[in-house]
């Protein structure tokens, strides 16, 4: 009995050891970083941004993986399937949150497949209108849907984009009706807003940024936590008249679940580092990006609260599920 402990103890040692001394040396060959997105997305400015940055910090080079499709899920899912061992990464934003309930079938968890490093910046959004349209204010504009319900129109990049969920967590909190008009992109929901052909939209503050400083469109307030480094005299709408509203593309990174603590604090550390630096927080604040860190712990938080609050959402709004 006593050598049998005595063997257990042994390989018990010995499989402590094994993974102890791979963390210690980590990263020893080059790290995937994969983007569930196609190139020229701000996604993939995020990644790549990071990317060079953590090759920099880490001493092995950080390869950019573009998988996009299926909206992000064929990228997350890979990720989530992969070694938990450190080289191979994620970068995400909020639809790994909205996904969760989008999608009736995933093949992953994200709240249970993949392990939260950091959170890596924020895109804060903002509600455009119609320079025609005859509100002033965020609070003018809620007082003019609660008085004719579904006769204003918004538009979006399509069913489920996130324009969409932004306007459909307006209505919910706000507590009126709007009427949805899906386009094929972004960039066309913006133009329709300036055209008539559409009311409003809540688009990036990136996409409406041009066209508001050009007097084409009227932005009413930005939908972040806090006010706006591109435009710091337009109030948070919570400022501007709906307490409780926030909608914010935040991006993080993640390992696949199972991933050594060690590797996770060693990654983290070198992003806290990489978002630090002033040339990685201007790269990203010209496509739109606050460059903001945080803890693994907090990166959780964040997807675990957001994942219920638009599980909520979409099924209230009779957002489809695919």
């Amino acid at each position: 009995m006593n050598r049998c402990r005595s063997a257990g103890l042994v390989l018990l040692l010995w499989a402590m050891c094994v993974p102890t001394g791979h963390v210690q040396s980590y990263p020893e060959r080059p790290i995937r970083l994969i983007v569930p997105f196609a190139p020229g997305g701000t996604s993939d400015l995020v990644g790549r941004v990071l990317a060079a940055k953590l090759s920099d910090e880490l001493g092995q080079t950080v390869i950019v993986d573009n998988r996009g499709g299926a909206g992000s899920t064929l990228g997350t899912g890979l990720a989530a399937r992969a070694t938990p061992d450190g080289y191979t990464l994620i970068v995400s934003h909020i639809a790994l949150a909205i996904n969760q309930t989008l999608y009736s079938r995933l093949p992953y968890d994200a709240l249970k497949d993949l392990a939260p490093v950091s959170r890596l910046g924020v895109a804060p959004s903002a509600v455009v209108v119609n320079n025609k349209l005859p509100a002033a204010s965020l609070k003018e504009l809620v007082a003019l849907a609660r008085k004719t319900p579904g006769k204003l129109n918004y538009g979006s990049a399509g069913v489920g984009s996130a324009g969409h969920l932004a306007v459909a967590l307006l209505e919910h909190v706000a507590g009126i009706k709007l009427t949805h008009v899906p386009y094929k992109g972004g960039g066309p929901s913006v133009a329709a807003t300036i055209a008539g052909e559409v009311d409003l939209a809540i688009p990036v503050t990136a996409s409406a940024a041009p066209h508001v400083r050009a007097g084409r469109l009227r932005m009413l307030a930005v939908t972040s936590a806090r006010r706006s480094q591109a435009f710091p005299d337009i109030p948070t709408a919570q400022e501007a008249g709906v307490p409780g509203y926030v909608y914010e593309t935040w991006f993080g990174l993640f390992a696949p679940a199972g991933t050594p603590q060690a590797i996770i604090a060693r990654l983290n550390a070198a992003t806290v580092k990489a978002l630090g630096m002033k040339d990685a927080r201007d790269q990203l604040f010209s496509q739109g990006v606050e460059a903001e860190s945080s803890t693994p712990a907090e990166l959780g938080r964040t997807l675990h609260e957001e994942t219920a609050t638009w599980a909520k959402i979409i099924r209230s709004a009779g957002i489809p599920i695919n």
